[in-house]
């Protein structure tokens, strides 16, 4: 062999090396995202399932105009939230994340600006104004009038210490807006937040405010130790023109319901409570336990679960807007369904590796469920 054709040798076996050390490099770096409909996906943090819960699909994909594939896979949800005039329209609270919405699922998602990238604690719609929204975090309340395009600080508390943990409006009057804090309080605004007054005060932290679809008048609270109060609060509130504004905040018929429910071993790990918008009927679920109460929680039975008390781990409760008898219920890895009431239930095994966190049925059609997950530590 030459030594020409020798050295032409070693260089064509250079460039092969180099050309396929090149293909390497290109093949690690081509995306961070995952690709639709691989293993991975398992991860995800959003499923829908059109058909009650038989099959689902990811929906995490992120609206953008510049053609690139984006996703929030690794959101943690924390709730979420429905438009009440328009069922495409979802708020998703996140951990850690900020919030994020979406006026159509098959759409992809948009992160909100003009809030802090952290815990979202609650988030809802004005009933009569879509663009209204007010959004809890840490010791904070922000209200959008620009369907959250921008966003104003109407609330803040100087203990630094209390989150506002829940946000109710109510769909009679959407000015009077009513929050609970996990030090204890019931506060109300009668001016849509700008400005608010303390209607009731608590030994406990609230955890949940519901506002009754029946009657807005009637007002339920659960608290961190899973108790369960109510209340009527005036609806016909006129900040400019009222003769009593003493009468705008009185709190009437405060009632405690928890007699009746002392005979059940709740513990204190509350999860959900909630009121079906056709009937009122009412669903309160601990870790172990799902009570309902038909007559605005004056009593309660027990709701059969498939597993033992203390084998069950709830973790969020939904309930068909059009009929209390659909009940659906998911744990750390399964969803449970019940068309008759909690009488029988099917069990799926979940579609994700993630915990079950979150359940929202589409009030307009009860078929379509969203499932929102947070990951296992």
């Amino acid at each position: 062999m030459s030594q020409k054709f020798f050295k032409l040798a070693v260089l064509f076996v250079l460039l092969g090396a180099l050309a396929l050390l090149t293909t390497a490099c290109s093949i690690s770096t081509t995306s961070s995202v995952t690709p639709s409909g691989t293993t991975a996906d398992k991860d995800s943090s959003i499923f829908l399932s059109t058909d009650r819960g038989d099959t689902w699909r990811v929906t995490t994909a992120v609206s953008n105009a510049n053609g690139r594939v984006q996703n929030i896979n690794d959101v943690n949800v924390n709730l979420m939230t429905m438009d009440p005039s328009d069922s495409l329209a979802i708020y998703l609270a996140s951990f850690d994340r900020g919030l994020f919405y979406t006026y159509n699922v098959t759409n992809g998602w948009n992160e909100v600006g003009g809030l802090p990238k952290a815990t979202i604690n609650d988030v809802k719609v004005d009933p009569k104004n879509k663009c209204n929204l007010y959004a809890a975090i840490s010791n904070r309340v922000y209200r959008s009038v620009d369907c959250a395009r921008s966003w104003t600080q109407v609330y803040f508390d100087n203990n630094t210490g209390v989150n506002v943990t829940t946000i109710g409006i109510d769909q009679y009057n959407p000015k009077n807006i009513y929050i609970g804090t996990s030090r204890g309080e019931i506060i109300k605004s009668i001016d849509s937040g700008e400005s608010w007054r303390t209607i009731q005060r608590m030994e406990e932290g609230i955890n949940r405010l519901i506002i009754s679809p029946l009657d807005s008048r009637l007002i339920f609270i659960a608290t961190a130790k899973n108790r369960i109060f109510s209340f009527t609060s005036n609806t016909n509130t006129n900040p400019a023109n009222s003769e009593d504004v003493e009468a705008n905040f009185i709190v009437e018929d405060w009632t405690d319901l928890n007699d009746i429910l002392s005979e059940y071993n709740l513990g204190v790990s509350f999860k959900d409570l909630v009121v079906c918008q056709k009937d009122g009927a009412m669903f309160i679920a601990t870790e172990k336990l799902i009570l309902r109460s038909k007559d605005n929680g004056f009593g309660w039975e027990n709701i059969k679960l498939i597993q033992p008390d203390k084998e069950a781990v709830i973790n969020a409760i939904a309930v068909n807007p059009q009929n209390s008898s659909d009940l659906y219920y998911v744990t750390n890895t399964t969803f449970f369904r019940s068309s008759d009431g909690g009488t029988t239930w099917t069990t799926k095994k979940l579609p994700t590796k993630r915990a079950g966190r979150e359940l929202l049925i589409d009030f307009d059609n009860p078929n379509v469920i969203y499932l929102g997950t947070i990951k296992l530590k």
